[in-house]
C-alpha cells in the first residue's frame, strides 16, 4: 500500500517539477541577458570615452597645426613657435630608449622563463619588475637626475633621459614578454629538442617567433610611456630648444620632447592652441608608431610561413 502511494505521489508531483522547469530555465536566460547587457554597456563605454577624447583633441588640436610649426625652432627675435626641435628629441629618445630597453627586456624574459632553475630567483626578479612598474615616474627623473647627470656626468641631456625611460620601460617590457613566452606549449619545445635541436636554437626559431605577440605588445606599451612622459624628463633630458647638428650632438645637450614641450607652452605661457596642436600630433606620432609596429610583425609572421 505504501509503494503504491509514493508511486501516486510521484506521478502527482511531476507536473509541477515540469512546470518549475520553464520557469527556472527563464530566470536563467533573464540574468544572462542582464549580465551579457552590462557586458556589452562596458564595452560600448569604454570605446566611447577612447574616440571622445582621440576626437576632442584632434577637434581642438588639428586646426592649429601648421608647417611652420612642424618645420621651425622658436625663436624670441623672429616671434615664431616651432617644435621641430621638440619632434626630433621625441623620435631620438624613443629610439634610443627601445635599443637599449629591447634586447635587455627580452633577454632577461627568455632567461627566466627558458633558462633559470631557482624558483626564489625568478620570484625576486618578479617582484622586482612589478615594483619598479609602480613607482612614480618622478622619482625616476629624481634618481636619473642623481646618477645619470650628476654622478656619471651625462650632465641634463637627452642621453641622461635616455637612460632613465630606459629603466621606467624595463619591467612593462620583461612582464609582457615573459608572459608570452609562457603561452608556448611545452610541446613545441619538447618537439624541437627530440629532433635535436640546441636548446638556444629552439628558442630562437620556436620560441621567440611563437610569442611574437607578447614581445610586440610590450613594445606598444613601452612606446605610450616613452612618449608621454614628461616628469622624469623634466628633471633629466630638460628643456632645450635647439637643433643640433647630427643626433651624437643632440644626445650630449639638453633637449625637450614633445610633451615637455606641451607643458611648458600650456603652463608656462598660457599657449593652448599650441598645447592642443602638440597633443594631436603626440595623437597622431603615438598611432603611427603602433601601426609601424604592427606592421614589422605582420612581416615577420609572412617571412617565417614563407620558410
Amino acid at each position: 500500500m505504501s509503494t503504491l502511494q509514493a508511486t501516486l505521489g510521484a506521478v502527482s508531483a511531476r507536473p509541477a517539477g515540469e512546470k518549475a522547469a520553464p520557469a527556472r530555465l527563464a530566470r536563467r536566460k533573464a540574468k544572462s541577458a542582464v549580465l551579457l547587457g552590462l557586458v556589452y554597456t562596458a564595452a560600448a563605454l569604454t570605446c566611447a570615452l577612447l574616440v571622445g577624447l582621440i576626437g576632442y583633441i584632434f577637434v581642438k588640436g588639428v586646426p592649429h597645426i601648421t608647417w611652420q610649426l612642424l618645420s621651425t625652432a622658436p625663436s624670441a627675435l623672429k616671434g615664431t613657435i616651432g617644435i621641430l626641435p621638440n619632434l626630433l628629441n621625441t623620435l631620438y629618445i624613443v629610439a634610443f630608449s627601445l635599443l637599449v630597453a629591447l634586447p635587455l627586456g627580452v633577454g632577461a624574459a627568455v632567461y627566466l622563463t627558458e633558462y633559470a632553475a631557482s624558483r626564489r630567483l625568478i620570484a625576486l626578479v618578479e617582484f622586482a619588475t612589478e615594483a619598479l612598474a609602480g613607482i612614480p615616474s618622478i622619482l625616476y627623473g629624481l634618481v636619473g637626475m642623481l646618477f645619470f647627470a650628476q654622478m656619471l656626468g651625462f650632465k641634463t641631456s637627452l642621453l641622461s633621459g635616455g637612460c632613465t625611460l630606459v629603466i621606467m620601460i624595463l619591467p612593462t617590457i620583461i612582464r609582457t614578454t615573459q608572459e608570452s613566452l609562457k603561452t608556448v606549449p611545452a610541446s613545441y619545445r619538447e618537439g624541437a629538442l627530440g629532433l635535436g635541436a640546441t636548446k638556444w636554437y629552439m628558442i630562437r626559431t620556436i620560441v621567440l617567433p611563437s610569442s611574437l605577440e607578447g614581445i610586440v605588445t610590450g613594445c606598444i606599451l613601452a612606446v605610450g610611456r616613452i612618449v608621454g612622459e614628461s616628469a622624469a624628463l623634466l628633471f633629466t633630458a630638460g628643456v632645450g630648444t635647439v637643433i643640433a647638428k647630427n643626433v651624437l650632438a643632440a644626445f650630449g645637450r639638453s633637449g625637450g620632447t614633445l610633451s615637455v614641450a606641451l607643458y611648458m607652452y600650456v603652463s608656462e605661457r598660457g599657449e593652448f592652441d599650441v598645447g592642443y596642436a602638440i597633443a594631436a600630433i603626440l595623437m597622431l606620432l603615438v598611432l603611427a608608431l603602433n601601426a609601424a609596429t604592427r606592421l614589422v610583425r605582420k612581416t615577420m609572421k609572412r617571412k617565417e610561413g614563407a620558410q
